[in-house]
Parts: structure tokens; C-alpha cells; sequence
């Protein structure tokens, strides 16, 4: 299965005051640069997680349905469902119904149940699932634990920028971000 974003978030689980705040920076010289660490931060922690912080919409494309019925999204928390598109052999979609499916989103990785799935007509990407993810639209919506990895990561980052070139980035990553987000991240069973 694969996931592509169609709408990035309009924000950030930080803004840049509360940044420079724990980077007790004053000036605005280096706003830029702070601001392109509190999204690399965040990307960076979405990524090793399977979380989205801010609400984002998201593309799951599937070959088929799985035989159990239910199809487990990739990417958490989901905040809903959008459409499921199936294609006919020519490529021609059909949108399934909201009446022919189910949603759980409160377990922790959500699911969809088609109890009667429609086959698609294409061998490879026949279906997409659009969805919604993330914590809620603003950073107030953001457990505050993961707020404060974001914080580390940035003030880890911010200090150690001329030690490594931009493109070897991230080189490391401070004691206690793991600690901070191993409850969050999806446990493999």
C-alpha cells in the first residue's frame, strides 16, 4: 500500500514564538531558519511515528481488498473518511457509498470495514481511500508530550547546524525524543 499526501497542514504544532521562546532567541534574525526546523521536525516525527500531528488529507492506494474485509489505514489518528474510489478496467471510477462501509477510528489504528467490496478492474492502484489524519486542525489539539519532542528536536538541531552538511541531515537526535515518542508509535505485534 502506498500513501500520498493531497493536502498538506495550513499549520504548524508549533508556532515560531513558542520555538524561540525554548531557544530563548529575542531577535528575529533567525526566524526563517526556525521556522524550517519546526517543519522538518515535525515531518521527521510524523515519519517515525506513522503519526500526523495536524489535520492533513491523505490518499491509501490498494491493489485489492484484503480478504479479511477490513483494510487497517497506514497513517494515525483518522479523523474521517473522505471517499473510496474504485476503478473499472478502464480506468472508469466509481465512488462507493458511505452506506457500504464502516469506519472504526477509535482504535488505534483505524480501520474500514466493505463487508461487500467492489473488485477493481485495474491490476495495480484499482482502489484509493481518501482520508483525513491528524490531531485536530491547531497545535492546542497536540498532546503536549509530542510538542515537547518537537522542542528537543529543534533545540538539538539549532545547536548542532554547522556541524553537518544540510543534505546528511538529521545526523542525530537528542536523548529522551525516543523516550518521548515510544508511547505514541505503533507497536508491532
Amino acid at each position: 500500500m502506498t500513501a500520498a499526501l493531497i493536502s498538506k497542514p495550513l499549520v504548524e504544532p508549533l508556532t515560531l514564538a513558542s520555538a524561540k521562546a525554548h531557544l530563548r532567541i529575542d531577535g528575529s534574525d533567525e526566524d526563517v531558519f526556525i521556522s524550517e526546523l519546526i517543519i522538518a521536525a515535525r515531518q521527521y516525527l510524523e515519519k517515525l511515528s506513522g503519526l500526523r500531528l495536524i489535520t492533513q488529507t491523505w490518499r491509501q492506494y490498494l491493489d485489492c481488498w484484503p480478504i479479511s474485509q477490513v483494510l487497517e489505514l497506514t497513517l494515525r489518528p483518522v479523523q474521517s473518511v473522505q471517499a473510496i474510489t474504485v476503478y473499472d478496467a478502464d480506468g472508469a471510477p466509481t465512488i462507493i457509498p458511505v452506506s457500504e462501509y464502516q469506519l472504526d477510528n477509535i482504535s488505534d489504528t483505524a480501520r474500514i470495514h466493505m463487508p461487500n467490496p467492489a473488485t477493481p478492474g485495474m491490476a495495480m492502484n484499482g482502489i484509493e481511500v481518501d482520508f483525513i489524519a491528524g490531531y485536530g486542525d491547531t497545535g492546542v489539539d497536540v498532546p503536549d508530550t509530542l510538542k515537547r519532542a518537537l522542542l528537543m528536536l529543534i533545540a538539538h538541531w539549532y545547536e548542532f547546524r554547522g556541524a553537518i552538511a544540510p543534505g546528511d541531515q538529521p545526523v542525530s537526535i537528542p536523548p529522551g525524543f525516543e523516550t518521548l515518542i515510544h508511547p505514541f508509535k505503533r507497536m508491532a505485534i
